[in-house]
This record gives C-alpha cells, sequence and structure tokens, in this order.
C-alpha cells in the first residue's frame, strides 16, 4: 500500500492563496473614492453592456475584481439577501455591514473548504450615509477577510501601486470632477512606473450620490455627463449642472463584464 501524498494545512492555504491571487491580479484594476457628496466607482470597461459595478440596495453599492462568473453569483446573492431583509424586516435593517458579514462568511467557507477551489474574486460594498462621516467602505479579499477602508480603495491588477498613488492625493471634501480625475490618473499607472491614456468610451464610472432625492441613491455617470466631467477635469474648473445622462442602478442589473485577460477562458477577467 503507497502512503498517501501530504501537504501540510499551512502550505495547502498558502498553495489556494496564491492560486487566488493571480487569478485576481489578470483582472483589470477599479477604484473606489469617498468625495464630498457620496462615493463613486471608476474602472476600465469597454463593454457598455457588462457592468464592473451594481446597485445592491437604497445606499449599498458592489464593485468586484476577478472571475465574472464566481462574483455574479455573490451580487446575486448580494440582491437576494437584501431584498429578502428589507421585505421581512425594515428597509433601514439592509446596511453594508450586514452584507459583508455574509460575503465573508461565504468567501471564507470556500476558501478552506478543500472540495472546491477558491473563488478567485475581490469584493468591495459601500454604502452611503446621510453625512461624508456615515459613508462606509469595505473590501473583501478572496479568503473572507473584511477590511474597513477609508477615503479610497483599489482591487484587481496593479492595485497595490494604484492605492499607494491615491494614499498619498485623494483628500477629504473633493468634487466629483477631482474624484474621477484622480481616479482615472491612478488606472492609468503602468507598472513600470509610464502613464497611458484611458478614453472616455473605455471607462464605466458609477457613483452613490447622497444629494439624490431618490430613496435609491446608486446612479450610473455615462455620455455626454462623463465627457462634460472629464472635459472639467481638463480645465481645471468645476462641472455645471446639466441635464442628466445617467443610468440609474436597478437592484436587478449589474451582471458585470468578464474582463479580458492572458487567459482565453471567457470566465476570467480581463
Amino acid at each position: 500500500m503507497s502512503t498517501p501524498f501530504y501537504v501540510s494545512p499551512q502550505q495547502a492555504m498558502a498553495d489556494r492563496a496564491e492560486y487566488a491571487r493571480k487569478g485576481i491580479a489578470r483582472g483589470r484594476s477599479l477604484v473606489v473614492l469617498q468625495y464630498a457628496d457620496g462615493i463613486v466607482f471608476v474602472g476600465e470597461n469597454p463593454s457598455r453592456a457588462l457592468h464592473k459595478f451594481s446597485e445592491i440596495y437604497d445606499r449599498i453599492g458592489f464593485a468586484a475584481a476577478g472571475k465574472y462568473n464566481e462574483y455574479e453569483n455573490l451580487r446575486i446573492g448580494g440582491v437576494r439577501y437584501a431584498d429578502l431583509r428589507g421585505y421581512t424586516y425594515d428597509r433601514d435593517d439592509v446596511t453594508a455591514r450586514g452584507l459583508a458579514n455574509v460575503y465573508a462568511q461565504t468567501l471564507g467557507t470556500i476558501f478552506s473548504s478543500a472540495a472546491e477551489k477558491p473563488y478567485e474574486v475581490e469584493l468591495v460594498v459601500a454604502e452611503v450615509g446621510s453625512e461624508p462621516e456615515g459613508d462606509q467602505i469595505y473590501r473583501l479579499p478572496h479568503d473572507g477577510s473584511i477590511v474597513d477602508e477609508h477615503g479610497s480603495v483599489a482591487v484587481g491588477g496593479n492595485s497595490e501601486q494604484i492605492s499607494t498613488f491615491l494614499d498619498q492625493r485623494h483628500r477629504d471634501g473633493m468634487t466629483l470632477a477631482e474624484a474621477l480625475k484622480l481616479a482615472v490618473q491612478a488606472l492609468s499607472r503602468e507598472p513600470g512606473g509610464g502613464e497611458r491614456e484611458i478614453p472616455a468610451e473605455r471607462l464605466e464610472v458609477a457613483a452613490l450620490d447622497r444629494t439624490r432625492p431618490q430613496q435609491r441613491k446608486f446612479k450610473r455617470i455615462v455620455g455626454r455627463q462623463l465627457a462634460r466631467l472629464l472635459d472639467t477635469e481638463a480645465a481645471g474648473s468645476t462641472p455645471t449642472d446639466a441635464p442628466s445622462d445617467t443610468e440609474d442602478g436597478d437592484s436587478t442589473d449589474g451582471t458585470d463584464r468578464a474582463d479580458g485577460t492572458t487567459d482565453s477562458t471567457e470566465e476570467t477577467e480581463k
């Protein structure tokens, strides 16, 4: 009888973590920033139909990097959790913290299970408060841990370099145009230190806007409004209000895009 192959638990967990990190790193980076009137989500995404960001509930937004089919399942589960909790109890009982705890339990269970591979995903759950002090941003890595972030966060791709860039330049009270400019500058950073241009049509931008009169604060920033913001950034001035070209998010929309990667698998992000 042959001796079974043995791998220590520490080595097995290290291998699983490395596997998940490599999968996430193949995806394009995205950033989430606080600004004066809310929280903005910015990422590079050529697709207009499949989104990297989506609404979960009234004040809660979702962003993810990694393998599309895996984080899409998590997004759908989050929407169901939020709808059921809001219907059973009260809409105010649906919080980003509660949703982050649910995602953490799911990711942690999958990561520690020897029966299946770990999810190659990294999530951001954000909730906008009535005041900036009430904003919440939680980052959830592949292993199910929860990181309470403040100001800015980057996930996927070259996230470490982008996070350093944001930490040095982000400040409280930025306008939407200033936050968007900073996000695009951060996403344009190359690993070697250079910069590349990201045209407006390749950007996906969404926001949780606390100033919206509607109960639902999530909106997409597209078309002429996005172009105006980018033009304003170039001019270094604050944009004036104009008819909105945004798409309101809805809790059943938000199928995200499979970001293209060096891997030929269609479900893996680029």
